[in-house]
């Protein structure tokens, strides 16, 4: 039987620190996803990207504001991101789709029904489909806090064994991670509040930060969904995850469902 595991990787894995897109992580994350397809998994892949893509490619010599500036940079970027993953995932034969959705197709049954019933034949047909969220007309009380959230909801209505949300450190600490004392938390346990330990910064690139990962693993794993925390840019940390999880530090939600 074929596992069903749905990855989120945020901007902040896949940029630079100048703002590029990081077009040798994002061929290592699609080189491991190629690998999980081989080993029976099922992968839904929502990736973070579009408006930093976009906001390197057009210099704009007038102001806009935050609404018009995702519209835009998206809008050109999710163009250049998904044509990156075409050609990274043909070099294996592999098919992939592109899936654009916003808050509001979350909200009503026939909705939600044919946006389920669309991956849902994606995935019967070996195509992976690669989520993302539709800046183009998603407006600021219609948007998803950011992708963590969409992630979350995409692995309960696809009824996904795991969610792996990958970011740029190895998972909830005990303090800042910067402060070698500090150490990540392995494993949580169902109804576990670690509120206390939770950083309130965000990444230069992306909406998110670890609260936003926080509050979403918390509410997926008391669905009985298994969901983890990684750091995106360790080598093979979804092999590492799916052959050696014991040996690989990461920060794991366990499940009493």
């Amino acid at each position: 039987m074929k596992k069903r595991i749905v990855v989120k990787v945020g901007s902040n894995v896949l940029t630079m620190k100048e703002g590029k897109l990081n077009i040798t992580r994002m061929s290592a994350l699609v080189d491991q996803i190629a690998w999980l397809r081989w080993h029976n998994y099922e992968v839904i892949l929502v990736s973070s990207g579009a408006v930093a893509c976009g906001r390197k490619e057009l210099q704009v010599d007038h102001m806009l504001d935050s609404v018009e500036q995702r519209q835009l940079f998206s809008a050109m970027g999710q163009v250049k991101l998904i044509n990156l993953y075409y050609d990274l995932f043909r070099e294996y034969g592999l098919h992939i789709g592109q899936v654009l959705t916003t808050k509001e197709n979350f909200s009503t049954e026939r909705t939600f029904q044919n946006q389920r019933a669309c991956m849902e034949v994606m995935l019967e047909n070996g195509v992976i489909p690669v989520v993302n969220e539709n800046d183009t007309v998603s407006i600021e009380e219609l948007m998803f806090t950011d992708n963590d959230e969409l992630s979350g909801l995409i692995a309960q209505m696809m009824n996904a064994q795991t969610l792996v949300l990958l970011s740029n450190v190895d998972g909830i600490y005990t303090g800042n991670p910067s402060d070698p004392n500090s150490e990540v938390i392995r494993t949580i346990k169902p109804g576990e509040d670690l509120s206390r330990y939770i950083q309130s910064e965000k990444s230069s690139a992306g909406r998110g930060g670890m609260a936003s990962k926080y509050k979403t693993a918390s509410a997926v794993a008391s669905s009985g969904i298994k969901v983890i925390i990684a750091n995106g840019n360790r080598p093979n940390i979804l092999i590492d995850l799916a052959e050696r999880p014991n040996e690989t530090i990461h920060t794991e939600w366990t499940s009493d469902l």
